[in-house]
This record gives C-alpha cells, structure tokens and sequence, in this order.
C-alpha cells in the first residue's frame, strides 16, 4: 500500500538533480580520502563548502585528538593520524519539530594492489551506469545522496517543521572517531539515517568487531639444529586450530537478523608476522585478527571467550605452558548495536520506498560488519542504514555502484527526511 504525495512531497522529488549526482560522485571519488591521510581532511573541508552552498549552518572543527583518545569510551584507532576534521551542519530556522540526522564517513581503505584494479582506483572509471573506483559504494556514494536529498529539499521551498542536520565523519573505518568525536562535541538528532551500501535492504543492527594481538614465543637456532629451538610458528599452530573451534560456536544460533549471513560473527586472522632471517628458527609470532561481537553480548564477554580459548589452548602444550601467549585489544573496538523494535524510523524509511520506488517491501537485516550505527543508538539516537550499493564489492578492487542507485536512494531520502522533520 502507497501513500498519495503532498505537493511539497512531489516538487521535492522532482528537484532531484540526476546529472548533479553523477558530476559530485566523480568529484568525490578523485579525492583519495585514506584513512588517516591528508586527503580524508581534504574532502572534510570540500564538504563544508557544499553545505555551507546548501545554506545550512556549519561547524567544521579541528578534533582534540589527546582529549578523545584519553576518554574512557574511546573506540580506538588503527590509521596513524596527526589530524582529524569534525564536520556536523544543520538547516536554519526550523520550529518544534525532530530533527533527523544523514549521516556518512568520508574516509576510505586503502586500495591494495593496484595490478587487481583496471586502473588508478582514484580515477573513476565510467562504464554507462555504473562508476568503478575505491570509494564508490564505501561510501562516498552514500554521501552524494545525502547532499543530493539536502539540495532537492532545499530547491523545492519545502517550509520545514523542524530540521535536518548533516554529519559527515572520518575515521569510521578504523574504530569510529569521527562520530565518536562528533557525538561528544554535542551533536545529536531525534533519529539518524547511515547512508552506508544495504543493497537494497534495510540493516537495523550491526554486529561488533575487535581486532585483537595474539604474540606467541619461540626458540630462536640456527636452522640446521631446528631440533635445538622452538618455532613460534610451530608453537602458533594450535592456537589458530582453537580459535577456529570458537568461530564455529559462537555462529551457533545467531540472531534471526543474522540468518542470511554464513558466518554472522567472523573470526579472522588478518596478518601474521614472524622470523626476521630464513635460516633461522622465528622466536616471536604476532597474529593480529578481527573478532565479531554477537548482537548485545558486551565487548568484554567477546575479549574474555579470546583470551580463554587461547590460554586453554596454551595449557594443553608443552612449551605453550611454560611460556603463556599474550593477548592485547589494539586498534578498533566496534560494540555491536541495534535499532529498538518500537522505533517508528524502520516504518517511515520503508513506506518512503514504497511511495517512492514500489516492489517488495524493504527486507530488514542486520549486518556481520561494525560501523557507526552503534554510537548513535548507544547516545539514545535511534539510527538503521539505507543507502546505494552492495557492500560485497567495498574494499576490493571490483568495487562500483550505479547512479541509478544513488538516484532511487536520494528519492527515498528525500521522502524519508521530509516526513520525518514534518513540512509547515
């Protein structure tokens, strides 16, 4: 069932501006926003000045870095950075209605090895439809939307009831301090949708994430008279077998949000480092991974089923005993997070697309990743993801996204937004 358009409704859709949303993508995506680097503060300050051109009322501030890594609920960090640019702006005026935040992270992963990609990932490529570059759903797609929804709004005249607030956040690749940061300067809204790629879902919960430092101890020989040392290699082995046995039982019975992901709660091993000469036996390994946090279980319960597994693993071997692996909570610490079953935003952002887009009503997910979803409703503000792309094609050399995507997106949002802040 649709619900019949207001007028301000229909000339808000038609302000959409298609040809305006492919030319900002490309612009976005030529800036190469990695997290951590200079450009990711580049970008912060080119999107300053299109909300500034928007007419909303800026705040663009240099983070207090020491400040927020030295707060008790710091998310944590992977990137190095010297720098990190706050970006939060909302429309004037306004009267007693809610205001409802777009929200989108402006850094990127780096792209890996550049022989996968067809060319620079930073130079987007255009295949009719469809813009292949690092970036392109992950999510300066789902940033584009939200400008382009903020601009159709703005050039429809619509009067607004209350307001519509944009936060634009770096870091959230690597832990969250951009909205982390953001959040504590005292920015809020009555509800806040993530523009993040859902392809064409819509995902009210995300799981946790923390990365994790495993170091294992060795015996250092020559490789000749292995037999003399220890390899920490050797040594790591049962370890790796153990945490696969705790994948396996912390995926057992996920929440029903989670049934169409095979492996809800991943447990991976990112990189290991060991050996510093091939002729000798390696004295130290450093597996460093990602744990996935199950849907309201405390980040703390999750550390403690790691760090279990591998001291039992370490008690049933010899040398493991005599010298105990240690276990350390480096970099990003995403909690998982969800939006409240009562919250009528899942309702407003699925009728939208029906009025909007039509077909099968918007399954809802929730997604095996961490992202800022869980900072907002952990600070009370009740927040799910729609946006453009799939995420399965972010972070790898095939990632796209269709500006037909965007474009439905921006239409729903547009909707979505109009509904949610009441129209004078």
């Amino acid at each position: 069932m649709t619900t019949a358009l207001t007028a301000t409704e229909a000339n808000a859709l038609a302000a959409v501006d298609e040809a305006g949303i492919a030319r900002t993508l490309l612009e976005l995506l030529a800036v190469p926003s990695v997290t951590g680097s200079a450009a990711e503060s580049e970008l912060q300050h080119l999107l300053a000045r299109r909300l500034d051109a928007l007419g909303l009322e800026v705040d663009l501030w240099a983070m207090d870095l020491p400040a927020l890594r030295a707060d008790a609920e710091f998310p944590g960090t992977e990137a190095p950075r010297d720098e990190a640019w706050g970006l939060a702006a909302v429309t004037p005026g306004g009267g007693d209605g809610p205001t409802l935040v777009l929200q989108g992270h402006v850094d990127v992963v780096p792209p890996g090895d550049p022989a996968q990609w067809r060319g620079d990932p930073f130079v987007p490529t255009v295949v009719g439809d469809v813009v292949h570059a690092r970036g392109a759903c992950d999510m300066k797609a789902g940033l584009v939307a939200n400008l382009a929804a903020l601009a159709a709004i703005r050039a429809s005249g619509a009067r607004l009831r209350g307001r519509i607030a944009a936060h634009f956040a770096v870091s959230e690749e690597d832990g969250g301090l951009g909205a982390f940061g953001t959040l504590r300067r005292g920015h809020r809204g009555d509800a806040c949708i993530i523009t993040e790629p859902t392809g064409g879902a819509l995902v009210t919960a995300n799981a946790g994430a923390l990365t994790f430092r495993i170091e294992v101890v060795g015996k250092a020989t020559h490789a000749s008279t292995r037999d003399a040392g220890i390899s920490a290699i050797d040594a790591y082995l049962p370890i790796h077998a153990a945490l696969a046995r705790l994948e396996a039982r912390r995926n057992t019975a996920p929440d029903p949000l989670m049934s169409d992901h095979a492996i809800p709660y991943a447990l991976s091993v990112g990189r290991l480092r060991s050996g510093d000469w091939a002729s000798s036996v390696p004295d130290l390994l450093v597996a460093e991974g990602r744990l996935g946090v199950r849907l309201d279980e405390d980040p703390a319960q999750a550390r403690a089923a790691l760090e279990t597994c591998v001291a039992e693993a370490a008690a049933a071997n010899a040398w493991l005993r005599a010298h105990p692996p240690t276990v350390t909570w480096p970099g990003g610490q995403f909690a998982s997070g969800r939006l409240a079953p009562d919250s009528p935003l899942r309702d407003l952002v699925r009728d939208a697309h029906a009025d909007v887009v039509g077909g099968p009503r918007l399954p809802e997910r929730g997604a095996p990743y961490g992202s800022d979803l869980r900072l907002y409703t952990a600070a009370g503000v009740p927040t799910l993801h729609f946006g453009p792309g799939d995420v399965r094609l972010a972070h790898g050399p095939r990632e796209q996204v269709r500006v037909s995507e965007i474009v439905a997106a921006t239409r729903v949002l547009v909707l979505a937004t109009l509904r949610a802040v009441g129209v004078r």
